[in-house]
Formats: C-alpha cells, sequence, structure tokens
C-alpha cells in the first residue's frame, strides 16, 4: 500500500493461480504500473484491513477459498470503493454481471486481449484517482465544517437558506450586529464570500 500524497498507479492483482498472477504481472509492469499480487481474496482482505489501498482490484471469478464475487462482496461490507475488474469466463457472465450492479466497474471475459485488459485498467485507474480527490475534498470539507461553533452552524444553515441578517437574527434572537459577526466568521472558515457559496458547499455533502 502505497502512503505517498501522490498515489502510484497500482494494481492489486488477485488470482490462486501462480502463473496467471506472474503473466498479468509482467503485462502491467511492462506498461510502468505497480502490482501487488495476491493468491487468494484473504490475503487481499487482510492488506486491506491493514490499510486503505490505493488503485483499483482485479479480481478472477473462480478461486479458493473465496470466488471473486464473495470477495467483492467483502470489499463493499469494508467500504472498500476502489473499481473493480473481473476476470471470468464465459459461463460467469451473469454473475460478473449481477456484480456490476452491486458497483464493479467491469469485467473481461477470457480469453481476453492483453491490449483491451491494459486499456479497462488504465480507465478504472482514471477513476480511482478521481475518486481519491473527491475524497480529498470531501474530507477537507468536513474539517471546515468541524471548526464552526454551535452557533455559526446554525447561521450557516440560514444563510444557506438565503435569510436576511435581519431574519436570522429574530429567529435566533439576537442582535443584526452579531449575526454579521458570525456570518463573517463563517465566510473566512468556509473559505467562501458569499451564501451562494455556501449553499453549494453544503449540497455537496448531502447524498
Amino acid at each position: 500500500m502505497t502512503t505517498s500524497q501522490t498515489p502510484t498507479r497500482t494494481i492489486h492483482l488477485v488470482d490462486d493461480e501462480e502463473a496467471v498472477r506472474d503473466a498479468l504481472a509482467f503485462l502491467f509492469e511492462t506498461h510502468g504500473l505497480e502490482v501487488h499480487r495476491y493468491a487468494s481474496g484473504p490475503d487481499l482482505l487482510a492488506a486491506c484491513d491493514a490499510g486503505m489501498p490505493d488503485g483499483c482490484i482485479l479480481l478472477d471469478v473462480r478461486m479458493e477459498p473465496m470466488s471473486g464475487l464473495q470477495v467483492h462482496d467483502a470489499l463493499i461490507a469494508r467500504g472498500v470503493r476502489l473499481p473493480v475488474i473481473f476476470l471470468t469466463g464465459h459461463g460467469d457472465i451473469p454473475m460478473a454481471v449481477d456484480a456490476l450492479h452491486k458497483g464493479a466497474f467491469d469485467f473481461v471475459e477470457k480469453p481476453f486481449s492483453d491490449t483491451a485488459l491494459v486499456l479497462r485498467v488504465m480507465k478504472a485507474l482514471d477513476l480511482a484517482a478521481r475518486q481519491r480527490h473527491s475524497r480529498a475534498a470531501e474530507d477537507a470539507l468536513g474539517q471546515r465544517l468541524t471548526s464552526l461553533t454551535e452557533r455559526e452552524r446554525e447561521v450557516m444553515l440560514r444563510v444557506a437558506a438565503g435569510k436576511l441578517n435581519k431574519v436570522i437574527a429574530d429567529e435566533l434572537c439576537v442582535s443584526v450586529r452579531t449575526i454579521e459577526v458570525h456570518r463573517a466568521r463563517v465566510y473566512d472558515k468556509l473559505s467562501v464570500r458569499s451564501a451562494a457559496e455556501v449553499a453549494a458547499l453544503l449540497a455537496r455533502r448531502r447524498p
């Protein structure tokens, strides 16, 4: 797992056949990608439990002691949201489609083209990078919101609703000047300059 502020383009490759792991790792490494290999689903899950990984996950459907689908369910239960690509045989396609409904990124049917597989992995890594950026922005916003006092939060919500200072002051039974001070502090802590920006920030926090 990388701890760098700039994540590596990493593939977490899970297959219970060593020869397959070696061949795929060689393929990806020739394209400048970092590959972490796992001989089983439990090995991957143990690594995830030790620290949230970056990159994407490549899962074979048919593995022991856990199938790729079972591993995917376990990842979801742990809150691991990395893009997952399944490697599947023709008979596994209905199962893989079901996995797509659960949020898997894609599936690649065997036998597959090396070029096609690499392209799909690259797209998954691009998505992972966007997700990481989004999570970082969400975390930063959460920290800014946490810095607000209870009264500043009350003012913030009313400002976001478009209420005037006098209306807010009447609702909170304080002076207009007090609301002006609280509003200024809210703007400063959230790094915004208008009620519209406050509303936009709060909208990002909603599912």
